[in-house]
Order: structure tokens, then sequence, then C-alpha cells
């Protein structure tokens, strides 16, 4: 057996999986670093960013992002059956997936100059032509997207998970190797990246490690019992397009119509501002949501409710701080990270404000992560879906209004607010229908953390104004010591109050952060 068919037990797959993430997170950090060296903000890479917005609708309407959800637990059924019976149902499936999504994607080509003035209606005559072209060239890679995950899901199945760990790092690679070797062709060379890797990383890669492997069988077949509860399970997740999923295309339609860079600007904020809601918000969903799932099981619902506060509690004393300290140091993380080439302190100064604006959202992007995944491990996929489509509809002329009031300020406003709304309606469904257990002692104590927080971040905003290292050092340099030395100042002085005013809530914390924190515990 290869090294790459090798099964992997709970640990190693867990840090397979997790090294995966980072790497593919930095690489993602390198591929928007080079494009912001290369072409900054500009029309050129507004473009770009608009292409992806209907293919990404797409891939969200048919559930892409889901399959993992609805189809493993289905093979695995039916792969306990029998080997017969589990290619029969993996076989239905792919034969109707890709029935759907091959005529979709070469349908939405043909019409991509309609669906174009869709995805970026701000976008000028001029552009349009460009904007087709990236369209063109980056939604065929939808049909590898979709159909590759078919592949990933059987390999998870087997519990073979380098390969999916290599695809999106092969993904992004190619995404950056294709932009740099063909820049003399604007950004059309990482459209030309996005369909390699879709086809190299999310296709090929898959396909080449079953068929090495344990094998695969895999055949034209439209009709098998388990098709429909399949349908039904992912239903809901197709069906109902979340304010969750669909905020990035939101910010890149009206980001067209506040002007030139605007959509740039955005996209480069928004890319920080998920760093925090992937390492905390996104990791303590994923890592709740197993124990949630089990309690319910067993129909332990008090420690159900206890372990979902505790989880809301611990999500929200990380991130309060750390977005009060990301705003803090927004124009020095941007200068550091995107100020050169073609990305201007200008372009820095605009990709700052909008990430202070997007990073009060933070809290609510966590809190709805934890909540959302209660409801799927009380088997409720239709709650989040039918609420989160109302959502959306309800923020449509938000965005409309404030992109029309504020430019780009405007859409940054407009996607905080939707994300608040989202979220105060899922947890005031989620109390209406099952008490208020789950958020006892939830605001006192997060009050406490917001004030503790807005304390500890003096200090550290008078090193960001004052910049006692002056203008004669690099701006690189700068903005390096700026944000390591108010981060020391920031952390120590938050641990300090927190572990005398919220004990209780911090001690987890403090207790693995090594000897320094288990003195001020004391």
């Amino acid at each position: 057996m290869s090294f790459f068919s090798r099964r992997q037990q709970m640990g190693w797959a867990a840090l397979i999986m997790g090294m995966s993430v980072l790497l593919s997170r930095f690489m993602g950090l390198i591929r928007d670093k080079v494009i912001s060296f290369l072409f900054g903000a500009t029309r050129e890479s507004d473009i770009y960013f608009a292409a992806f917005v209907i293919p990404d609708f797409i891939n969200y309407l048919l559930a892409g992002a889901y399959f993992s959800i609805t189809l493993i637990p289905l093979l695995a059924v039916y792969f306990e059956e029998s080997e017969e019976e589990g290619w029969r149902f993996f076989s239905t499936v792919f034969t109707w997936i890709a029935l759907v999504i091959t005529p979709l994607t070469a349908l939405a080509m043909l019409i991509a100059p309609c669906l174009a003035r869709i995805a970026a209606p701000g976008v000028n005559a001029a552009s349009l032509p460009r904007l087709v072209l990236f369209l063109r060239i980056v939604m065929p890679a939808q049909v590898c997207f979709l159909l590759g995950s078919c592949f990933t899901a059987v390999l998870y199945l087997r519990k073979q998970f380098f390969v999916p760990a290599l695809t999106p790092l092969v993904y992004n690679f190619l995404i950056i190797l294709g932009g740099i070797l063909l820049r003399q062709r604007g950004m059309e060379g990482f459209c030309w990246g996005v369909l390699a890797g879709a086809v190299l990383g999310n296709f090929l890669l898959p396909y080449i490690a079953l068929k090495g492997g344990e094998g695969l069988r895999l055949f034209f077949s439209l009709r098998h019992k388990g098709f429909r509860k399949f349908v039904l399970l992912a239903l809901p997740l197709m069906l109902g397009q979340s304010i969750v999923v669909l905020d990035e295309q939101l910010v890149r339609i009206f980001g067209s119509l506040a002007g030139t860079g605007a959509i740039s600007w955005l996209n480069y904020a928004r890319r920080i501002m998920l760093v925090p809601v992937g390492v905390v918000a996104q990791a303590a969903g994923v890592a709740s949501y197993p124990f949630l799932a089990e309690l319910v099981a067993r129909e332990e619902y008090s420690r159900f409710h206890q372990t979902l506060n505790t989880a809301l509690q611990s999500v929200l004393t990380l991130l309060i701080p750390l977005s009060i300290w990301m705003m803090v140091i927004a124009e020095p993380t941007i200068t550091l990270i995107f100020q050169q080439g073609h990305f201007s302190q200008a372009d820095t100064l605009q990709t700052a404000g909008l990430l202070q604006i997007s990073l009060l959202a933070v809290c609510c992007w966590g809190i709805q992560q934890i909540i959302g995944r209660a409801f799927y491990a009380r088997q409720d996929t239709i709650t989040p879906a039918v609420l989160g489509t109302l959502t959306t509809l309800v923020s449509l002329p938000l965005f409309y209004y404030f992109t029309q009031w504020m430019d780009a300020t405007g859409v940054a406003v407009a996607s905080a607010l939707s994300m608040g709304i989202y979220t105060g309606v899922l947890a005031l469904w989620w109390r209406a229908r099952f008490g208020g257990d789950t958020f006892s002692g939830l605001a006192v104590g997060q009050l406490k953390v917001l004030v503790l927080s807005l304390v500890a971040a003096l200090p550290a905003l008078l090193l960001v104004r004052l910049q006692p290292m002056g203008s004669a050092y690099s701006p690189y340099l700068v903005s390096f010591c700026i944000i390591t030395a108010s981060g020391l100042c920031f952390g120590l002085l938050f641990a300090l109050l927190s572990s005398y005013f919220t004990p209780v809530l911090v001690r987890p914390f403090l207790m693995k952060a090594g000897p320094l924190g288990r003195r001020l515990m004391r």
C-alpha cells in the first residue's frame, strides 16, 4: 500500500488535517500577497475577485461545501452492507452530480455576459469583456470541485487523509504559479491557475489516489434506494442560502458599485478578519459538534445546554479581546502583509478602515458557528437554512442603502450588520425553542471581558499612535515591532486583569499558557 493511500488513526488524521488547514491559510495569504504586490487594488484585481461570484454561488447552490455531512454517513451504511451496494450508491450520486453540474456550467459559460452584469453591476462597459473572459476560465473549475469532492468523501471514509490534506495546497500553489508565470497577461494568469489547481488538485489527485489504493469502481447509474435520502438530507443545505455563505458574494457584488479598488480592499480586509473566525470560532464549532451530537443521542439535554454554554463562553472570551486588539493594529497589519509593489499606502488606509469595521462582527461569527452546529446536533438542518435565507433577503436592501451612502465603508457596515442580525435571530429562535439555559451568565461574563479588553487596549493603542521608532526605519520593520510590542502589552495586561476580575472564564486558557499563566492564576 502506497504512502498516500495508507489509513490513519484519529490522532494522526487530526494532525494531518490541522497542518493542512494551517499551510493552506498560509498559502492563501501568500496568494493574496502576490496579487496585491503585482496588481494592488485596481480595476484588474476587482474584476478577478468578482469573477468568483457566480461560480461560488453555483457551488453553494449544489451544497458543494456540505458533501462530507451528507454523503459520508450514507456511504458508510451502504459499504457496510456490501462493496457492490456501496459502489452502486456512489456511482448514482456521482452520475447525477455530473449530469447536473456539467450542463449548468456550460450554460453559465454561454450566458457569461449576462451573468457578469449580475456579478459586478458596477463594472463599466469597457471592463465587462475582461470579466466575461475571467468568468469563462474559472467556471469549469466547479465541475472539478463537485466531482472531486465525491472521490474525497470515499478517501475520508477509508480514513486516508494525505491526499485530501494535499488538495488545497496544490490548488493554492498552482494559482500562485499561474499568476507569476503569466503575469504579463494581468490577472488572467491567476484564473488559469484556478482552473489548473481544480483539475489537478481537486479532481485528478483524489481520483488517482482511489485508483491506486484499494480501487475505484465507477459506472453509469441513475437509480439507487439511498439517492432519495441523500437528496432530502442535502436539500435544506442547497436551498437555504445563508448570509454566512453568501456574505462574500454580496460584498463583491455591492463592492463593484463602490468604485475602483473597493472589491479588492474589501477582499483583503475580509481575508484578515476571517483568521480569528477560522482559528477560534470554526475550530471550536467543529470540536464541539461530536460532543453535542452524542449528548443529544443520549438525551442528556441538561449536559447538552451546559456544554453549549461552556463553548460559547470560551469562544467569546477569546474572540472579544482578539478582535479588539486586531482593530488596534489594523493599519500596521495591512502595511506588513500587503503594502508593497502596486499596493500603496492609500490602499493600506482604506483596507485598514474596512478591516476594523469587519472585526466588529467577529463575535457574531463565533456565536453562529456554535449555535448553528447545535441545531445540526439536534438533527435540524432546516431552521438555520430558513433563518439564513430570510436574513439574506433582509440584508439586500441594507447592502444597497449603505453602499449608496458610504461606498466601500457602507458595504463593510452592511456585512457586519447582516451577520449581527442573523446571529441575533438564530440565538433568539434557539432560546424560544429550548429555553435560556444555553445563555445563562453569558451576557454578564462577556460584558466584563469587553470592558477589560478595552482597558487593556489603551496602552497598545498608544504604541500604535505614537510609533516610537519614528519614520527613519523601514515601514515593515516598524509595523512588525509595533504589532509585537502591542500584542505583548495587550496580552499581559488583559491576562492580569482577567485573572483577577473574571478568573473562571480565563482559567482554562491561563492554565495552558505555561508557568506564567499559572502564576497569574495564583
